[in-house]
């Protein structure tokens, strides 16, 4: 008999399940805060769940020491004052390998029901989770409630799908007979378990805590797993918020809650190091500079290690049908979270000698001025520019924008903007650049934030070669393509290829390079240094247990 919370959701995996497999699109969350989809009153009660919060202890029953920890400081202007359970790596530890035995005993059906229903019940509260991620994050509003809601929802129900579908693949038992001849066969009854790798550690991003988070957490939840969730000190509270949920559907379901457990702490201290270190830690999820990543995958080896790290993504165009919509495409992708997320463009390789376009060539400088007027129409509105860019999440990365001014001519020049409803909000327009000369140790480098560079080239072969060389060496998530020519096309694909980078052509329309679809694109190919894993696929899931067996004579 199977748990009742599996038979509540079983339809909606087997559409997850045949949504991996279609690759056509295809969403469990509504990702518009309709009232028809979350309800009349969703979005009053989500914003005052989440000023419930602030400047009181989060309500959180754990073991904790009595001490409470958090600095939380919204990029909109204000101190969030959320003050979280101070745990003991020792305690923690200790509570989670206790629930896990029970948990690792409940089987698939029942690691995917619980996943499915903590998944629902986020889902209902998608506006607070959107204000928790947008006041640490720094992102707006519209794109807090989709990243950070449906669309991370929609990621850790498509990890649950991939887990689910690898489990059964292993039938329970086996009857195996062996023929001998004249002889009485062989027969013997043979049994087979999923055992999970033992407790597993996400450790969360102050960008995109959720969406970056929540495949890890349900992968190994899914899988049998107990996890440890180990948010970023600037945004806590979003994966607070997911850990609470998770402990009430934990208990609800009958098992102890401390199968998923939160550890927060300030910045400057080593839980994450500490934590990785641990031998009863077997799987770790990070995302994050590539500093910290080398590190866990060079020092925990005990554990499996899944990261996602810096990168440099590029933008080779060739040749255009539609150099106005080309410009504009660029430009949203350039101001987009003002350029703080990991499939954000950086270089833009344009041949000096120009592009063809169908008004005939077009110079390098006029590409770049095109696309520089194109972010300058962009963020001239204030009230529409913010809802664009969202605010600047870590004053790293306002000295990195003055300190990039020096790369390049400036084209289109960053500036702070007056948020029409958080005047101490810091926010700031993209940066964009254009260099005469190919200098790779300038270009191949993560500007992270608002920062991007058209490098004029020789021509589009040296682009390709250029995306191709940085790709391999440092790292991308995205590598764009702007060309009418087949052949450019076809070359472009085999050096996305070699260079383990998903591939946008000709994107002029809704579509942009910065954006990933859960159940049809496969985020980070896991075969270049910006990711060590594609998140999510089987592999992702696969090698979060593994199968012991038993065997006798019948």
């Amino acid at each position: 008999m199977t748990h009742p919370f599996f038979e509540r959701h079983r339809l909606l995996l087997r559409e997850a399940v045949d949504a991996i497999a279609s690759r056509a699109y295809w969403s469990a969350y509504p990702e518009m805060p309709s009232p028809k989809a979350y309800g009349e009153h969703a979005a009053t009660e989500g914003k005052a769940a989440f000023d419930g919060y602030l400047d009181k202890p989060f309500p959180l029953e754990q073991p904790a020491t009595a001490r409470t920890t958090g600095d939380e400081r919204s990029p909109y202007g204000f101190r969030l004052g959320v003050r979280y359970p101070k745990v003991e790596i020792d305690d923690v530890l200790e509570a989670a390998g206790r629930a896990r035995k029970a948990w690792h005993a409940a089987g698939p059906a029942t690691w995917a029901g619980v996943c499915l229903e903590i998944l629902h019940r986020l889902n209902r509260r998608s506006v607070e989770i959107a204000h928790a991620v947008m006041h640490t994050s720094g992102q707006s509003i519209m794109m807090a409630f989709q990243a950070g809601g449906p669309h991370a929802q929609d990621r850790g129900l498509e990890a649950v799908a991939y887990a689910w579908q690898e489990l059964q693949k292993i039938p329970p038992h086996a009857d195996w007979e062996k023929p001998q001849g004249k002889n009485p066969p062989l027969r013997m009854r043979k049994t087979y378990t999923a055992v999970p790798r033992g407790i597993g550690l996400v450790i969360g991003c102050c960008t995109f805590p959720t969406w970056n988070g929540y495949p890890g957490l349900f992968a190994s939840l899914a899988t049998g797993n107990a996890v440890i969730v180990k948010p970023h000190p600037a945004a806590i509270l979003p994966l607070a918020i997911t850990v609470r949920v998770a402990r009430e559907v934990l208990r609800d379901a009958g098992f102890d809650p401390n199968v998923v457990m939160l550890a927060a702490h300030e910045a400057g201290e080593s839980m994450a190091q500490d934590l990785a270190l641990r031998p009863e830690v077997g799987l770790i999820d990070f995302t994050g500079s590539s500093a910290n990543g080398n590190w866990l995958e060079q020092n925990a080896r005990h554990a499996q290690v899944y990261t996602e790290k810096s990168g440099v993504n590029q933008i080779v165009i060739d040749s255009t049908d539609d150099l106005q919509g080309m410009a504009r495409n660029i430009a949203f992708s350039l101001a987009l979270y003002s350029g703080q997320m990991c499939t954000a463009p950086q270089n833009i390789y344009i041949p000096l000698g120009g592009i063809d376009t169908p008004d005939g060539c077009v110079g390098f400088h006029e590409v770049a001025q095109a696309i520089g007027a194109a972010i300058d129409r962009l963020v001239a509105d204030p009230a529409r520019a913010v809802e664009v860019t969202g605010a600047i999440q870590n004053r790293a990365v306002l000295e990195r924008i003055d300190a990039a001014r020096h790369l390049g001519e400036v084209v289109a020049d960053s500036r702070p903007v007056v948020h029409p409803a958080f005047p101490d909000a810091c926010v700031r327009t993209p940066l964009f650049l254009k260099m005469t000369e190919v200098d790779e140790s300038k270009i191949m480098q993560e500007l992270f934030g608002p920062i991007s560079l058209a490098v004029a080239t020789d021509s589009t072969a040296h682009s390709l070669a250029l995306a191709g060389k940085t790709a391999r060496q440092h790292g991308a998530l995205t590598l764009s393509l702007y060309s009418r020519k087949p052949e450019v096309i076809a070359r472009a694909r085999e050096v996305a290829a070699e260079g383990g980078v998903s591939l946008s052509i000709n994107l002029t329309g809704g579509v942009y390079v910065n954006q990933s679809a859960a159940f049809s694109d496969f985020h980070g190919t896991g075969a270049n240094p910006a990711a060590n894993a594609s998140l999510c696929d089987t592999a992702f899931v696969a090698s979060r247990f593994r199968v012991v067996q038993s065997r006798e004579h019948v």
